[in-house]
């Protein structure tokens, strides 16, 4: 299940008392990485039990990593599992995107799942939603995140480089803690 609780993208089991916070940079390596453990284990191991919340924290030396945030706002707004499936395939292809083609994928991803891709473009000047990902990023400085990602398991943080092993025994315990 994904959807969007107030500001925040949610994948797995809204309801559930156990959170999982990810700050993330689409134009991260390691982001990309996490995101395919997400998809790989984490997701069909613990969606039905846990809440999985996304965050913007795109990192100022990444070049569009801003925009992609800003844009996955939009497809976001649009339909929750399209800002999914943007954050997704933005990651997969992270290497092929460089700055200036950055426009030619919102668009070209608007296009391919029915949305016009003029005001998808358009998106990445709209204030309301950069001010969502500035706010994302501002939450991710008080909370002490300075690399990507950063996974909150409940307060446990996991940053930057981590095994599937030891996030999951982070995961396991928070829902023991949780009576789940």
């Amino acid at each position: 299940m994904t959807l969007s609780a107030g500001d925040n993208l949610v994948e797995g089991n809204p309801k559930s008392p156990v959170r999982v916070v990810i700050y993330e940079d689409l134009q991260c390596p390691d982001c990309a990485h996490f995101r395919k453990m997400m998809d790989e284990h984490l997701l069909p191991k613990y969606g039905a039990r846990v809440a999985f919340e996304h965050r913007d924290f795109p990192l100022p030396r990444h070049n569009w990593a801003r925009p992609a945030a800003v844009a996955a706002r939009f497809f976001e707004q649009a339909k929750p599992e399209l800002g999914v499936r943007f954050r997704r395939e933005t990651m997969e292809k992270l290497r092929q995107i460089k700055t200036d083609q950055l426009s030619h994928h919102v668009a070209a991803f608007a296009k391919a799942n029915g949305l016009d891709s003029t005001k998808a473009i358009a998106s990445l000047q709209d204030p309301k939603l950069n001010d969502l990902v500035d706010k994302d990023y501002q939450e991710g400085v008080a909370r002490g995140v300075g690399k990507t990602p950063t996974v909150f398991v409940e307060q446990e943080p996991f940053i930057e480089t981590f095994t599937i092993e030891e996030i999951s025994a982070g995961i396991a315990r928070a829902l023991k803690e949780a009576g789940r």
